[in-house]
């Protein structure tokens, strides 16, 4: 979707139809833990076959659920879909708002969301197809939050009239997000779009022109280029205004989008291989499920309790008391922020 990077507008929407169903007539309480295995089954199921290829049997194959509770939480596939748009834009929204909100001036509060937003998409490659290419389905609720959220995202860009030396055309922001989004769209759909902080200048230099000349947006054209935030994985965000989640680090382990379906994947099925959970996750890179495992050991999160087994033996992974509370705490935070 495609505002993630911007400061929520005021009252702004975070609800579907489907989550107004959470708790049935009869007092029933469907399980936080299907929600979530819905959400990321159909995540990994978009990023597979695309939203054309996301019905409803595939999500609930990978999710390991029943039709019935799928429907339970659900009103249908575009509800689901829309859900889990929702829950990529949470997570993208988290990551740049610290930048945004640390700052007072527009043009670094744009520079530094801006970063931070390109950075989540290099961390996240499948959320930044599922924000940016796939939410242009002509579905009609997601068309419709898609042009609430664009108009979010203008309006924050049209921040820069206050203090601009000329007076910039009434379309100039919605030409700028355009614009902006194009670009990156063309990248994500190429089979190896190279880092999308490359982009940073280019688009900063492309952003600050109409509001503030010509010398500023040069300067912005040959900034020199910074470190990703990998390097500072300490880092914590403070918590928004409006309830944002604080950070993605969790007692000094970045928890990526990855790494939370991970988790869940373990929550959902504990003592899964290496192979399983990476299937459940949608990670089909062995290496990569390999070292987001280890590194879940190393921080105490997860254990895997098919060492010592004879040799030949697979895996099976668990999460610790710790791993089994930061599971539910990430989930419950992005839904209740929704």
């Amino acid at each position: 979707m495609t505002s993630v990077g911007a400061p929520p507008a005021a009252g702004e929407r975070r609800t579907t139809r489907g989550r107004a169903r959470v708790r049935r007539s009869g007092g029933e309480q469907i399980s936080q833990l299907s929600r979530k295995r819905i959400l990321s089954a159909m995540a990994a199921v978009v990023a597979e076959h695309g939203v054309e290829g996301s019905s409803v049997s595939r999500v609930i194959a990978r999710a390991r659920v029943s039709r019935a509770t799928f429907y339970k939480v659900f009103d249908d596939r575009e509800d689901c879909l829309l859900a889990t748009i929702e829950q990529a834009v949470a997570l993208a929204r988290a990551r740049a708002q610290g930048p945004w909100e640390s700052h007072e001036d527009w043009l670094t509060r744009v520079r530094e969301a801006l970063h931070a937003l390109l950075e989540f998409f290099e961390d996240e490659p499948d959320l930044a197809r599922l924000c940016i290419v796939h939410s242009s389905v002509e579905e009609p609720a997601i068309m419709a939050r898609r042009l609430e959220l664009l108009a979010d995202l203008a309006s924050v860009i049209d921040g820069g009239r206050d203090g601009a030396r000329n007076s910039p055309a009434p379309l100039t922001a919605e030409a700028l997000v355009g614009g902006t989004l194009g670009v990156i769209h063309r990248r994500l759909v190429q089979p190896h779009p190279g880092s999308l902080l490359d982009l940073a200048n280019p688009l900063m230099s492309f952003i600050a022109r109409p509001y503030r000349g010509a010398s500023t947006a040069r300067r912005e054209l040959h900034r020199s280029p910074r470190a990703s935030s990998s390097n500072r994985e300490h880092q914590e965000t403070p918590r928004a205004s409006n309830g944002a989640p604080r950070s993605l680090t969790h007692a000094g382990t970045r928890i990526t989008y990855r790494t939370a379906r991970v988790l869940s994947a373990i929550a959902a099925a504990p003592g899964l291989s290496n192979a399983e959970a990476g299937k459940r996750a949608g990670i089909s890179d062995q290496g990569q499920i390999s070292k987001l495992l280890n590194r879940l050991a190393r921080a105490g999160l997860a254990k895997n309790t098919g060492e010592g087994r004879p040799r030949g033996s697979t895996n099976a992974w668990h999460l610790t008391a710790r791993g089994e509370r930061l599971s539910w705490s990430l989930d419950h935070e992005l839904s209740s922020w929704r």
